[in-house]
């Protein structure tokens, strides 16, 4: 083979497991975000749904603050199978790709590299033991005095994905 192809193959796969590395590592980041949507139902009519729609989704109302007209619920985040599978196999491939290439520059260490792949479980137990944690959503609804047609509008601080099901679910619509 070429001098120059392992060389270059190396760190191109290099390169690849450093954007696995950070692929797995981003799996278990909070992407917490704030949001003021809008409802066309008041607000008598819209708390209500509101406190159903996270008592649904396993939240618990933690904090009452009446003074600003906050409600804080706090859920326990379950870590997907799935994902954990996911990362799991994609380490493998990209340990197996990077044991392959360092096999062929060091052959005689290739049973070692190659059971560098055995490794690839641990990606799955980083996701599992850090996807589980506690969240907490942020909700305050109040009245708006605007000429839109929507009498309440509602702050949320939440995770983007429960904050995109809660627009979805409750046909709420972003304010402008």
């Amino acid at each position: 083979m070429d001098t120059a192809v392992l060389p270059s193959t190396l760190l191109l796969t290099l390169l690849l497991s450093v954007g696995l590395f950070f692929f797995i590592r981003a799996s278990t980041k909070d992407r917490i975000e704030k949001a003021q949507l809008v409802s066309n139902l008041d607000e008598a009519s819209l708390l209500p749904q509101l406190q159903e729609y996270f008592r649904l989704r396993s939240y618990r109302v933690a904090a009452v603050d009446p003074g600003q007209n906050q409600v804080t619920f706090e859920g326990f985040v379950r870590p997907s199978w799935f994902l954990a599978v996911f990362l799991t196999l994609l380490a493998a491939a990209g340990i197996l790709c990077l044991s392959l290439v360092l096999s062929m520059l060091f052959p005689h260490l290739s049973s070692i590299f190659l059971g560098m792949v055995l490794l690839s479980p641990l990606s799955g137990f980083f996701y599992w033991k850090k996807a589980r944690r506690l969240e907490l959503v942020l909700l305050k609804v109040e009245a708006t005095q605007s000429e839109q047609n929507f009498p309440s509008k509602i702050t949320v601080i939440a995770h983007r994905d429960e904050l995109m099901e809660l627009r979805r679910e409750l046909q709420l619509k972003l304010c402008e």
